[in-house]
């Protein structure tokens, strides 16, 4: 599956049908209606990051594909949102007219009545209730006045309602504890251009947790903020990016002392149905708070930075929470305020975005980096700048396929399919074997088997099953691995 990495447009409210007119023979003009300024509010929707593409075919002859431990970026499909990946369809972050009259059709005037002499008795009686109502109104007001020290019999509503106690445990309790150890990103990259995300405080040193392609065009001799709820803002570096995992690390400068990480929550325990809370800055709209469940785990998910140069995978939580353009690398929290994942990609629609931008918004396919392979990454950002990847060894097909994913021909640039001394050579894989499975995994294509290979660390032991000559054996092999993005 690919997807967007964070963005329909929304058409306009229909008009409310004018009122029916009692009668045509109604003389008196209806007051005009004031205008609403065209576009208001008219407030441009943060940029992010152009479209992920989808993983595809790598456009090899004999559709060979790059080496499975750094697939190229897979080609252009259509845009799923702002910042995500790909699959079957592309992932990337009025009736008519009809006869008969309209609204505000004119109604007959009623039959006029015969006369009758009970009328003026019953007109008498109106009048006199009429006049003993404002007496006893203007009586009452009064008395009321007058008796402020306890004779009234009036009783005044109290002044509060009051106090408002949030536990920990609901989503405002959550949001409230949340809220002040996330950030809202602004990138700039030397040119000028930039985005805008979102991250969290992932510990008291003043590091920063969020997406690679969040941070990307200010990588290079670009500029990075960081704004926090409470307004106060931070210069901050790159400390680290990962684009493969879609994760970055920065540091604020002049960090605060009082600084809150978040707690950590186990992305593996997570269950389908579970509560998810999103906070991220949705078309520059900072400090949003949505929420949602979980729907789904182990969502295949490939997505590029942006840049062309690399493409990213994960097998990812999916959840319905709205995520848009801007929540990229915000926190998604679990229902006592864990964190279990990085809000990275969504799903949308590609019909142009709020606004009249090229940006489309959530349909509730929203996708996030398990905390447990994220906090690996970001550790290792922090301690060596550089992020580590477990491998096999081998190249496969990135074409979309159901069957598996092909051990290729040939590897990328002309190199061998299968590593000579590598994982996969060790565990007797050749080239044209289909890897159908990894553990428990069901794995259905190039894309798949990487996102599930890079959840684990290299040094892991994993069972391959595959097919070799429509037999389907199995393997134990060692992951492997590879340091860096290039």
């Amino acid at each position: 599956m690919s997807t967007e990495n964070e963005g329909t447009a929304v058409p306009p409210a229909p008009s409310a049908p004018p009122v029916p007119v009692e009668s045509p023979a109604a003389s008196t003009p209806p007051a005009p209606t004031p205008s609403v300024p065209a576009g208001a509010p008219d407030h441009e929707p943060a940029r992010t990051a152009p479209a992920y593409a989808s993983a595809g075919s790598p456009g090899q002859g004999g559709g060979s594909a790059p080496d499975a431990s750094w697939p190229p970026p897979p080609p252009a499909t259509p845009s799923y949102g702002d910042s995500g990946a790909s699959g079957a369809g592309s992932y990337t972050d009025g009736g008519s007219g009809g006869s008969g009259s309209g609204w505000g059709a004119g109604f007959p005037p009623p039959a006029p009545k015969p006369r009758s002499r009970r009328g003026g008795l019953v007109a008498a009686i109106l009048t006199a209730a009429l006049v003993a109502g404002g007496l006893g109104g203007g009586l009452g007001y009064t008395l009321a006045r007058n008796n402020d020290s306890g004779d009234s019999t009036t009783v005044s509503a109290s002044d509060s309602g009051g106090s408002v106690k949030r536990d920990a445990g609901t989503i405002a309790g959550v949001a409230d504890q949340a809220l002040p150890s996330t950030v809202t990103i602004q990138a700039e990259s030397s040119s000028g251009e930039g985005g805008t995300g979102t991250g969290f405080v992932f510990d008291k040193e003043g590091h920063i947790v969020t997406n690679n392609h969040v941070v990307a065009e200010a990588v290079d001799g670009g500029k990075l903020t960081a704004t926090f709820p409470d307004g106060k803002k931070y210069d901050a570096q790159v400390v680290g990016h990962a684009a493969g995992y879609d994760v970055a690390v920065i540091k604020l400068e002049n960090a605060p002392s009082n600084l809150k990480p978040l707690t950590l929550g186990d992305s593996d325990k997570v269950a389908v149905g579970d509560s998810t809370i999103a906070i991220g800055a949705p078309f520059g709209l900072s400090n949003t708070v949505t929420t949602g469940i979980i729907s789904a785990k182990n969502r295949p998910v490939a997505s590029s930075d942006g840049t062309g140069s690399n493409a990213s995978y994960m097998s990812a939580l999916q959840t319905d929470a709205s995520i848009n353009p801007g929540n990229s690398g915000g926190p998604l929290l679990d229902a006592q305020g864990n964190v279990i994942g990085i809000n990275s990609a969504i799903q949308s629609t590609s019909n142009g975005g709020l606004g009249g931008t090229s940006q489309s918004g959530s349909i509730g396919l929203g996708f996030a980096i398990p905390i447990n392979q994220a906090k690996y990454v970001a550790q290792q950002l922090i301690k060596t700048g550089k992020p580590v990847y477990a491998k096999i060894g081998a190249s496969v097909s990135l074409e979309d396929t159901t069957d598996g994913a092909k051990i290729t021909e040939q590897g990328a640039s002309g190199s061998e399919a299968v590593e000579p001394g590598g994982p996969a050579a060790d565990a007797g894989l050749k080239p044209g074997d289909v890897i159908t499975k990894l553990d428990d995994r069901v794995i259905d294509s190039g894309p798949t088997l990487i996102g599930e290979i890079w959840t684990h660390q290299p040094g892991d032991k994993v069972k391959i099953t595959y097919e070799r000559d429509g037999q389907t054996r199995t393997v134990d092999l060692t992951l492997g691995s590879r340091v860096g993005d290039s």
